[in-house]
C-alpha cells in the first residue's frame, strides 16, 4: 500500500478489519478482554509516541520565528489573522492537538463500547489511530527524521478529509500574505 493516500489505506484497513471482526467471537469473555487490552495498549503506544515527540520538541527548543496568516472562519467576512510565534510553540500546539484528538477518540469509543455495547469498533480503533499517529507530520519530523520542507513545512497544511471542503483555506506563510496582514494590522501578540 506504499504510495497510496492515507485515506485510501484507512478505507482498505477498515473494510478488511470489519470482515475479520465479524468472525471474532466477542461473546467469549477472554476474547472480549483481549480486544479491550489491545485497544488500551494501542492508546498507550500512541500516548508514548506523542510524549516522546514532545520530549524531542522541548529538547530541540527551536526559537526560530514563524509567521503565517491564519484563515478567517468559514462564512466570515473578516480577513485572516497574522500569527507570529516560534517553531517550538507551534510544535507544542500541534502535540496538544494530537493528544486532544486522541482523548476525544477514547471518549467516543468509551461511550460506544460501554454505553451502547458495540464491540467491533474496538478492533478497528486499535489500528487506525496508531497508524495515524505514525503518519502525522510531527512523527515524520521528530521520529523519522524527515526534513521540514515541502508538505512538512510549517504551518502544516490541513489534511484532506471528508469535511475539508467545509473548512476555511489553509494557513498562508508566503511572504506576500504575511506582509499584507502586517500592513493591514491584523496581527496579534507573539505567542510564547
Amino acid at each position: 500500500m506504499v504510495g497510496l493516500s492515507p485515506q485510501i489505506t484507512n478505507l482498505v484497513i477498515v473494510l478488511g478489519v470489519m470482515q475479520i471482526a465479524k468472525k471474532i467471537p466477542f461473546e467469549d469473555p477472554f476474547v472480549l478482554n483481549a480486544c479491550r487490552a489491545a485497544y488500551i495498549l494501542s492508546n498507550l503506544i500512541i500516548l508514548a509516541i506523542n510524549l516522546f515527540i514532545k520530549f524531542k520538541v522541548d529538547k530541540k527548543k527551536d526559537l526560530t520565528t514563524l509567521k503565517y496568516v491564519e484563515p478567517a472562519p468559514m462564512g466570515s467576512s473578516e480577513e485572516g489573522k497574522l500569527v507570529t510565534t516560534t517553531i517550538h510553540a507551534y510544535d507544542v500546539g500541534q502535540i496538544k492537538n494530537l493528544m486532544r484528538s486522541q482523548l476525544m477518540g477514547v471518549g467516543m469509543m468509551g461511550v460506544m463500547h460501554i454505553y451502547f455495547q458495540y464491540t467491533n469498533p474496538l478492533v478497528i480503533q486499535s489500528i487506525i489511530p496508531l497508524k495515524g499517529a505514525l503518519e502525522s507530520n510531527m512523527a515524520k519530523i521528530y521520529l523519522f527524521g524527515q526534513p521540514a520542507i515541502g508538505d512538512l513545512k510549517r504551518p502544516f497544511k490541513a489534511a484532506a478529509g471528508f469535511m475539508s471542503g467545509l473548512q476555511s483555506g489553509p494557513a498562508q506563510s508566503d511572504k506576500k500574505a504575511v506582509e499584507a496582514a502586517e500592513r493591514a494590522g491584523r496581527g496579534g501578540a507573539k505567542e510564547e
